[in-house]
C-alpha cells in the first residue's frame, strides 16, 4: 500500500493567489452620488413647500368701544334661566288619551289642541241630560197649558155663580185649581232649569276632554302617550299620569342669581347687567335688574335677584347656565375712551416692542402698536391700529412679518 500523507494531499488542493481568475470589484461611488442628489432633491422640495405653506390662523376684528365701555363690574355672580310663565298641562278629568298632536320644540299658540281623551262617556252623559232637558220642557209647557185651562174654568164659574147658576163652592173649587196649575208650571220651570243646569256640566266635562295650550308657547316636555290614563290627581303606583306636556313662553325668559347677602347693597333696581351664557362664553347679554327679592336664604346667606334680558335670542333657553356681571355706569362727564379694542392674546412681543399681525391679503404685517387700559380679556390700542382693521388673534411664537396666512375662523372681537 502507498503511504500517502494527508498534509501533501490538502497542499495539492490549495489554490494560490495569483491562480484566481475572478474579476476586481466594481466601484461604489456612483451609488453614494445617486443617494446625495436624492438626499438634496428631497430637501429642495422640502424648503420650498414650507416656503408656500400658509400658516393657519384665527382673525378678529378691531372694535372701536362702545359709549358704555367705560362701566366697569362691580359683582359678579351665577344663576339659571328661568321663565316665568311656565306650565305642565293636564286634563281636569281623568280619562285615557286617544290622540297626543304635539311634540318636544314645537311652537303653540293660545287655545291650540294638544291632546284628547276617550270621550265617550261624557258624550253619552250629555246625550242624556239634554234628553232630561227636553223632557223638562216639555213637562213645562203641559203645565201652561193646564193653568190656562184652569185659569179660563175659573173665570168661567165666577161669573156663571155670579148669576146664580152654579153654586159659589164649584167657582172657589175652579179657583183653587187655577193656582194649583200655577205651582205646577212653576216646578217644572225650576225643573227645567235643573235639567239646563246638567246639561251645561256636561258639556263641560265633555269639553275636559280636549286639552288645549293656556298661552303661547313651545313644547319643553311630551309626558304622556296614547293609551295612557292621565289625572288631575296623582292615583300612584306610576300608572295615572299628571300631565300631558309642559309648555314655556319663551317670551317670558329671565336670570334668577343668588347673591351674598354681604354684598346686595351694591346692587340696585334697573341696574345694568353683562350676562353670558356658559353655552356661549364669547356672547355678551345686555340686561338690566328687575327686582331684589325682599326675601334671604338662611341656609345660604343669599339674597334672589331677577334679572331680564334686554334683547330676545332663540339660543336662549331654559335652566341654561349663566355668570353675571352687575355693571356701574361710567359718569356723563368722563373723557370717550380712544383708540380700539383688540383680544389681549392678539397682542405680542416682537424685539421688546408691542406689536399686531394686520392681514394683508395673504400674509400678515407685523405692527408695532401702543396700548392702554384692560377691559376684560380685551386691551385698548391708543395708535397704530384701527377699527374694523382684520388682525390675528392669537400669533404663533414663530410668526413672522410678512409670512403667509390662512384665516382658520373669521370671529368679532
Amino acid at each position: 500500500m502507498w503511504n500517502v500523507d494527508s498534509g501533501d494531499l490538502l497542499k495539492q488542493l490549495r489554490i494560490e493567489r495569483g491562480q484566481r481568475d475572478d474579476e476586481k470589484p466594481a466601484p461604489r461611488w456612483p451609488w453614494i452620488a445617486g443617494i446625495v442628489a436624492l438626499v438634496l432633491i428631497a430637501a429642495g422640495v422640502a424648503a420650498y413647500a414650507l416656503r408656500s405653506r400658509a400658516v393657519e390662523v384665527q382673525v378678529v376684528s378691531a372694535v372701536a368701544p362702545a359709549a358704555d365701555s367705560g362701566a366697569g363690574a362691580v359683582l359678579q355672580a351665577t344663576g339659571y334661566v328661568v321663565a316665568r310663565r311656565e306650565a305642565t298641562v293636564s286634563a281636569q278629568i281623568t280619562g285615557t288619551l286617544t290622540e297626543v298632536l304635539v311634540e318636544e320644540g314645537e311652537h303653540v299658540r293660545k287655545n291650540q289642541v294638544l291632546a284628547r281623551l276617550d270621550d265617550s262617556g261624557y258624550k253619552a252623559a250629555l246625550d242624556a241630560a239634554k234628553a232630561q232637558y227636553a223632557a223638562a220642557q216639555a213637562q213645562v209647557g203641559q203645565a201652561r197649558a193646564q193653568l190656562a185651562q184652569a185659569q179660563h174654568d175659573a173665570k168661567r164659574l165666577d161669573s156663571i155663580a155670579a148669576r146664580g147658576l152654579v153654586s159659589k163652592q164649584q167657582a172657589e173649587q175652579a179657583r183653587t185649581q187655577a193656582v194649583t196649575a200655577q205651582a205646577t208650571l212653576l216646578a217644572a220651570q225650576k225643573g227645567a232649569q235643573a235639567a239646563a243646569a246638567q246639561v251645561a256640566s256636561a258639556q263641560v266635562n265633555f269639553d275636559y276632554c280636549v286639552v288645549r295650550s293656556p298661552f303661547d308657547g313651545v313644547v319643553t316636555d311630551k309626558a304622556a302617550q296614547v293609551g295612557e290614563i292621565v289625572s288631575p290627581f296623582s292615583a300612584g303606583g306610576g300608572f295615572t299620569r299628571t300631565g300631558v306636556a309642559t309648555i314655556v313662553d319663551m317670551d317670558s325668559l329671565e336670570v334668577d342669581v343668588d347673591v351674598n347677602e354681604a354684598y346686595i347693597s351694591r346692587v340696585t333696581p334697573g341696574m345694568p347687567v353683562e350676562a353670558v351664557l356658559d353655552a356661549y362664553p364669547d356672547w355678551r347679554i345686555p340686561a338690566h335688574v328687575i327686582a331684589i327679592i325682599p326675601s334671604a336664604d338662611r341656609s345660604k346667606a343669599t339674597v334672589k335677584v331677577r334679572i331680564a334680558f334686554d334683547t330676545k335670542d332663540r339660543r336662549i333657553i331654559p335652566e341654561m347656565g349663566v355668570r353675571v356681571s352687575f355693571m356701574e355706569k361710567r359718569a356723563d362727564h368722563s373723557e370717550p375712551i380712544a383708540g380700539v379694542l383688540v383680544p389681549r392674546s392678539a397682542i405680542v412681543q416682537r424685539d421688546g416692542h408691542d406689536v399686531v399681525f394686520v392681514i394683508d391679503g395673504e400674509h400678515a404685517k407685523q405692527t408695532p402698536v401702543t396700548t392702554g387700559a384692560d377691559f376684560n380679556d380685551l386691551k385698548q390700542v391708543t395708535s397704530g391700529l384701527s377699527a374694523g382693521a382684520q388682525v390675528v388673534a392669537a400669533p404663533p411664537v414663530g410668526l413672522k412679518d410678512g409670512e403667509k396666512i390662512k384665516a382658520a375662523t373669521a370671529a368679532n372681537g
